[in-house]
Parts: structure tokens; sequence; C-alpha cells
């Protein structure tokens, strides 16, 4: 009888990651590409609202710069792990003083801000959290645009669940920013 032998699965790397170009989209989980798919109307129309007061806070205060369109953050290295956020936030004393890199950012952004799809799972973007916080983020934004809710997450644990009564707040990452839950899913329904 013949015996079938599994073979290793391949460990990917960052620059094996690049190499794939943008054509199709992954992000690398401790060594394996994970597929990323396309999002639906109301994600795209919540991240759209973000990024816009987001832009025009750091119009206001140039602390530092603001990312979309899934961009790469390299998290870990042997096995690497390279996470994309929906909005990313770097501070101004973070970025190379060669400008900035066509690749990946070595780091993680200062925040990240995840919007739910319908299809998204809550252990995997629980765990995706964890990733961002382990590796130094020091705020993630988990918006809901179905609870039309956000729940931030920090570093030493603490959460807080804002419902529309509440104003989301940028901490001391984005100072100043304050902005009403309720308003930021205006029109989405």
């Amino acid at each position: 009888m013949e015996m079938l032998v599994k073979a290793p699965e391949r460990s990917w790397t960052v620059e094996d990651l690049l190499t794939l170009g943008e054509e199709e989209r992954y992000e690398l989980i401790e060594g394996r590409l994970v597929p990323m798919s396309p999002t639906g109307l109301s994600h795209g129309y919540t991240e759209a609202r973000i990024v816009a007061l987001l832009w025009s806070y750091l119009q206001e205060h140039p602390v530092g710069i603001l990312v979309t369109g899934e961009v790469g953050f390299v998290l870990r290295r042997d096995p690497d792990t390279v996470r994309a956020a929906d909005i990313a936030f770097i501070r101004a004393d973070r970025l190379p003083p060669e400008g900035l890199p066509s690749g990946f950012f070595e780091g993680p952004p200062d925040l990240a801000v995840e919007i739910l799809s319908p299809f998204d799972r809550y252990p995997d973007l629980l765990r995706k959290v964890s990733q961002w916080l382990e590796a130094g983020t020091r705020l993630v934004w988990v918006v809901d645009p179905a609870r039309r809710t956000v729940t931030i997450f920090q570093p030493d644990g603490a959460l807080r669940l804002l419902d529309e009564s509440a104003e989301l707040d940028g901490g001391d990452i984005l100072p100043g920013f304050r902005y009403p839950v309720r308003d930021l899913f205006e029109g989405a329904r």
C-alpha cells in the first residue's frame, strides 16, 4: 500500500508577499498567506467618512499621516506577519527621513481602524486586534456599521464600547479629535 505524505507548507516572507504585487490581495500571518476579499458598500462608505474626518483633523493638526487602501504593516519577522488596516495613522516622528517606502511599513501604525463587514468572524478580528496591540499599536478602533458602535482597544487591555450616544476621541494619539459616534453612520441606512 502506497502512503501519501503531505509536503510541508511553504513559509512565506515579507519579500515574497511584495513580489505578488497588488493584483491579488493577501495578508501574511505567521508565514501563511491569507486572502483578503473586497468589502461591501456599507463598509466602504463608513471607511470614506472616517478618512474624511481624520484627514480634516490632520489638516489642522499635522502630527502624522493617514493611509488607507489596506496598506501593509510588518508586525513580526520569522515567521513574518504583515497585516493591513482599513485605515491607519502613523505619527510624523516615526516616518523614515528618506521618505515613504514603496513597500510595507516596518512596524505597526499608531492607530489602526478596522471596519466590521457582515462576513467578518469575531474571533479572527480579535486575533487581529491582539496582533496590532502586541506589535505596538497604541489605539485600535473597531467600527461596527450594523450595530452603529465603535469599540476602542488599548495596549493595557482597556476597552470601551461606544454607542450612538457617545463621542469618539483620539486619546493621546490624535489630541483634540472628537466626533459623535452617531454622525459616523449618518446616511448609511
